[in-house]
């Protein structure tokens, strides 16, 4: 069965860069694939090799967060008022789970499908017709176009799968109460959008008909949902590999990084780059720092034995490492999973990061520190710990082999196209 995938992705590096394994499988076993996305991005999305059609207005998120209002000299940022990894948890208030499910859907959803979005893409896929829709997990213009076109359509999830976990106890929350307080957001915002395209509401627009899933199945939170395994395959977009990095490392060798996501929407930096080179500062190691000239601008000086790049990429530095330490971004943390490199995680606070943070250091795999706890000394500590104690080696190979007996990219494509067959809707289009 030859198929057509449309893949509807956020503008956001980090968030494109983990389609594009399974977008070379689909090509390589001789499937149509298509990317859609805003107009952010889709220079770099080209850079790939895969077709990429534009979609909407341009979302620019950096200024976006840039001009939002000041409170007490910090910005505010919605994802900061979504406590999503309290969904981790049973036994929650059902206000809570209401209120987040209300904010969530005011707040944090909508603003990424606006500017035209929905209506484009609509549009497209009505053209190209499309089987499968695969769709980041927090651009729902995804399922709506699929329901438009009467296409098969999955989730790719990024992280642990808050939504599908926070669907699913508003649900129950919903079942225990009268009918007529029953208030559920998600299908009050999505609902009069499926209505403009003859479509109506079910429950697969907000969780997909099924999820492809990314996360280790130790790591994975539990829900009721039909996940697909994938095996993360790294991919940070063309690059040269230098010549320090051919070499072999003359001591332990750490990795320093704060990701792609806090350069690109120059949100609020949790982790302070001086104290972060402090901690390693005469340490019999030699530290590869990926920080740019602006994250570097308030440093007065950097230690002999750190290595400042603006970029290496990180499929091929971390199997040069002994430890890592990083912000606990997707892209980062699955990388550094895959690899079975020890970590020191400083999660930013937002979305999964903590409780990703939490779950790295309860498989015994790496440690990490609370954002508003950090310090030179502490980190020094733990970055020793990570280094001298077996026992991390050890719990990170365990991830690692959790991660290699996951089902490959192109191991995945014949599972793509059975679930294709199974949910397409020939014909209603």
């Amino acid at each position: 069965m030859h198929v057509r995938v449309l893949i509807m992705a956020l503008p956001v590096k980090a968030h494109v860069y983990p389609h594009v394994p399974l977008a070379w499988a689909l090509r390589s076993a001789g499937h149509e694939v298509c990317v859609a996305s805003q107009p952010d991005l889709v220079d770099e999305i080209a850079e790939t090799g895969l077709a990429v059609v534009p979609v909407g207005e341009a979302l620019n998120l950096e200024d976006a967060i840039n001009t939002m209002p000041m409170e007490s000299d910090k910005r505010l940022n919605p994802w900061d008022l979504m406590r999503m990894e309290e969904f981790s948890h049973d036994g929650l208030d059902d206000d809570f789970v209401h209120g987040v499910s209300l904010v969530m859907t005011t707040l944090g959803f909508p603003p990424v499908s606006y500017g035209g979005l929905v209506d484009d893409l609509v549009d497209f896929a009505r053209v190209w017709r499309p089987d499968l829709v695969i769709w980041d997990m927090l651009v729902f213009a995804g399922p709506v176009a699929a329901k438009a076109c009467g296409a098969a359509h999955a989730r790719m999830v990024f992280g642990l799968d808050l939504i599908g976990r926070m669907r699913e106890k508003h649900r129950e929350v919903m079942a225990r109460r009268p009918a007529e307080l029953r208030e559920d957001p998600m299908r009050e915002w999505l609902e009069p959008e499926l209505a403009r395209f003859g479509c109506a509401f079910t429950e697969d627009v907000v969780v997909g008909q099924w999820t492809i899933d990314p996360v280790p199945p130790s790591m994975r939170l539990p829900t009721g949902l039909h996940h697909v395994p994938i095996r993360h395959v790294p991919y940070s977009g063309g690059t040269t590999i230098p010549a320090w990095l051919r070499e072999r490392p003359r001591k332990r060798r750490v990795c320093l990084t704060l990701g792609l996501s806090r350069r690109e929407l120059a949100g609020r930096e949790r982790a302070v780059v001086s104290e972060l080179l402090e901690a390693v500062a005469d340490l019999d190691v030699e530290v590869v720092a990926t920080l740019n000239a602006a994250q570097l601008a308030a440093v007065s000086e950097v230690p002999d034995n750190v290595r400042t790049v603006d970029f290496a990429p990180l499929h091929e530095l971390l199997p040069t490492c002994a430890a890592s330490i990083h912000q606990g971004g997707f892209g980062t943390m699955q990388t550094v999973l895959a690899h079975g490199v020890p970590q020191i995680v400083l999660p930013s606070g937002l979305w999964d990061t903590t409780l990703k943070a939490r779950l790295v250091r309860d498989a015994g795999a790496g440690l990490y520190a609370e954002p508003d706890r950090l310090t030179a000394a502490g980190l020094r500590e733990m970055l020793v710990r990570v280094l001298d104690e077996p026992s991390f080696a050890a719990g990170a190979d365990r991830l690692r082999a959790e991660i290699r007996d996951m089902p490959s990219p192109s191991e995945v494509v014949p599972v793509l196209r059975k679930l294709t067959a199974e949910h397409r809707a020939y014909g209603t289009a």
